[in-house]
């Protein structure tokens, strides 16, 4: 398959679109479902022009923990034997360039952890690993925002964690085409760069993760899966590094693009 970027986009006119980009300026309005045959319309936009939403709206985010060898080795976890599954809240999703916003009850220790999220395009159940990758629509960043104070020390689970309103930003568009396990994937807090690895260090390949989730549950058009995060997270640094107000949390995927939240505090 040809690479090939698709996006969802609010016009200024308040209409939303899936379309898919042009030489990196213009999106060419899809008639037709995503995930199903689709024409392109006649009408374009202007890529400047209009607002990136972000490029689904999930039915399940299925979550990786520990899938980079680094990562397991910073923060003193075992090489896990099979994928760690959590879940993240649907309701957690945020576009890009919209708000990553600090709770008011957990705004403290609210770490960023850069990672290749998969869009699945058809449904999957009981998927061999060889024929997994046929099921994917797509390829796009991910931020899975975590508050650690209520996953290390409050709650000492993840549901809480994972789930407040923007944890999970996704962006800036679904990439087709590509191959999902050699990515250069890094993060940048304030232009800085905080994580720095590739796809290649997951434990885990994208398709060993569809197939075992698939053996667990179905995986319905338009599930992510988050493939877990690479090592340079906040909570492993010294001292730690957490988001405040009024910084930008960046998310690079070598192949995709950038996917870009600035942050702030949330208003009660």
């Amino acid at each position: 398959m040809d690479v090939r970027m698709i996006a969802r986009f609010r016009t200024k006119e308040g209409k939303t679109h899936y379309g898919v980009l042009r030489d990196g300026t213009h999106l060419t309005v899809i008639d037709g479902s995503v995930f199903g045959g689709f024409k392109l319309h006649k009408r374009t936009y202007k890529l400047k022009e209009v607002q990136l939403l972000h490029p689904i709206d999930p039915g399940d985010i299925v979550a990786i923990g520990v899938n980079y060898r680094r990562h397991a080795a910073e923060t003193g976890h075992d090489i896990p034997e099979r994928p760690l599954i959590f879940l993240k809240a649907a309701s957690s999703v945020l576009s890009p360039e919209e708000p990553l916003v600090l709770p008011h009850l957990l705004p403290s220790e609210v770490d960023f952890e850069a990672e290749l999220a998969v869009v699945i395009g058809r449904a999957a159940k009981n998927v061999p690993e060889e024929r997994a990758l046929d099921y994917v629509l797509g390829y796009t960043c991910g931020n899975d925002v975590t508050a650690r104070d209520a996953q290390q020390k409050l709650d000492k689970q993840w549901a809480r964690a994972k789930s407040c309103d923007t944890f999970c930003p996704l962006g800036p568009w679904i990439v087709q085409g590509i191959d999902p396990d050699h990515l250069g994937i890094r993060s940048r807090l304030n232009g800085e760069v905080m994580q720095n690895s590739n796809t290649s260090d997951m434990i885990f390949s994208a398709a060993k993760l569809i197939s075992f989730v698939s053996h667990n549950k179905t995986l319905r058009p338009g599930d992510v899966i988050m493939t877990g995060t690479p090592e340079g997270v906040g909570v492993a640094r010294t001292p730690q590094v957490f988001l405040k107000p009024g910084d930008a949390i960046e998310v690079e995927i070598d192949g995709i693009g950038v996917l870009r939240n600035p942050v702030r505090a949330e208003h009660v």
